[in-house]
């Protein structure tokens, strides 16, 4: 906590996931900033060092979006030229998720982050939408609806049927093991999740995009999922005084 603020590792790309010869930059969107620090939390970006010292540090861990999660930590090959990875990201990333989880540190995971928290699990995933369920879920101009489950999070916080944005190819297809889905698209795609234990949640769409100054009006306002993410954190890091 700093000035009774919890501290949120914030997990990031390079351009490296792109120009593997380039200097490494880390490189991530402000939104998921821009998230954590109106519902009340301090983001420290994550840069592939330092797992522990980090789970030690921050009060909860927020796992973004970014590319994909290499198929063969689920134990497949690579299904086609759609599949674009970022293996030290992930490396990194599963290390954040045993640290974060051994310490029962609340846990948020958006996009990738649900894929990447599914497969730390031993889930599996859909590697492109398209070529293996014939559903377009990666256009950043559709709107479409969701359907949580009673007793869920997003069913407490915006009802049985809400509309979110949808900018992704590749989605959960083996739920891991200690995790319920919570919501689906009317195709069934899970769009989200919560541990049946841990303080875990996690949402395939970006509800960053859509909270605050970033919602254009099409959706709800999600920022009172950040802010239940933060007060997770909070309750976590009372626990500890």
């Amino acid at each position: 906590m700093i000035n009774s603020k919890p501290v949120v590792c914030v997990t990031s790309s390079t351009n490296n996931a792109v120009f593997p010869e380039a200097t490494r930059e880390i490189q991530m969107t402000m939104t998921y900033c821009d998230a954590i620090y109106s519902a009340g939390g301090v983001p420290v970006v994550g840069a592939e060092h330092g797992a522990e010292e980090l789970s030690e540090l921050c009060d909860a861990l927020l796992l973004t979006g970014g590319r994909d999660v290499e198929p063969s930590l689920y134990g497949e090959e690579v299904l086609n030229d759609t599949v674009k990875t970022d293996p030290p990201r992930s490396e990194f990333e599963l290390a954040l998720i045993r640290e974060f989880m051994a310490r029962k540190k609340p846990i948020m995971c958006i996009c990738r982050g649900v894929q990447m928290l599914n497969v730390a699990l031993g889930g599996t995933l859909y590697q492109d939408l398209v070529e293996q369920c014939g559903y377009v879920h990666s256009d950043k101009d559709i709107r479409h609806y969701v359907y949580a489950e009673p007793g869920s999070i997003l069913h407490e916080l915006f009802g049985e049927k809400f509309k979110t944005n949808s900018t992704h190819h590749q989605a959960i297809k083996q739920l891991a093991p200690g995790l319920k889905a919570t919501a689906h698209s009317i195709e069934g795609i899970v769009e989200a999740f919560e541990h049946e234990s841990l303080p875990i949640f996690g949402t395939q769409f970006h509800p960053e995009r859509l909270s605050g100054k970033y919602n254009d009006g099409r959706t709800p306002d999600f920022t009172p999922l950040f802010r239940r993410f933060i007060a997770n954190a909070e309750a976590y890091a009372e626990k500890q005084l």
